[in-house]
């Protein structure tokens, strides 16, 4: 198990994670414990995992997020993978699942994710956050306070100083 920096009660929190993520659930998955399945394999096999209990869905960048929606309802965790670090197709997959599709669970980047992101993943709706190889969990938990504002509309619900008055 590795770590995995998570919303707690609104702050952030280095948590051990007890998911599993399945890269080729066709080869089978294990019959108990946390899992994380693609997509597509998910949507085959969604009355297997509902009866499972606890389950995750993983969503590549280029899934359509809509065809998620079938799942959302009984999905724990909602995993979104960033392939590359300049790629911000997850932040709009994040902001899909939130505003769109009124997702309420744990969603989840995965892959290329440094600390440089992890303010603005937050704000676009993830709320956990599994860091690339090499990257300082705790530089990364320092992160989240360097900025103290919001300047757009997001989907983290907090206003944007232009609208809330803020401005000086």
């Amino acid at each position: 198990m590795s770590n995995v920096i998570t919303i707690l009660g609104g702050t952030p929190a280095l948590v051990i994670d007890d998911w599993t993520r399945i890269e080729d659930a066709a080869a089978g998955i294990p019959a108990a414990g946390k899992v994380i399945v693609p997509l597509a394999w998910a949507l085959d096999h969604a009355d297997e995992l509902r009866a499972r209990g606890d389950f995750g869905i993983w969503l590549k960048p280029d899934d359509v997020v809509e065809t998620a929606a079938p799942l959302l309802a009984s999905a724990a965790v909602v995993a979104v993978q960033y392939l590359k670090f300049v790629d911000g197709r997850g932040h709009s997959i994040a902001w899909l699942l939130r505003k769109r599709l009124g997702y309420t669970g744990d969603v989840r980047a995965f892959g290329d994710v440094r600390r440089d992101q992890l303010y603005n993943l937050r704000r676009s709706g993830f709320s956990s956050f599994v860091l690339a190889e090499g990257q300082n969990a705790e530089a990364s938990l320092a992160s989240f306070k360097a900025f103290s504002g919001a300047y757009q509309l997001s989907a983290d619900g907090r206003a944007p100083a232009w609208l809330a008055g803020t401005l000086a």
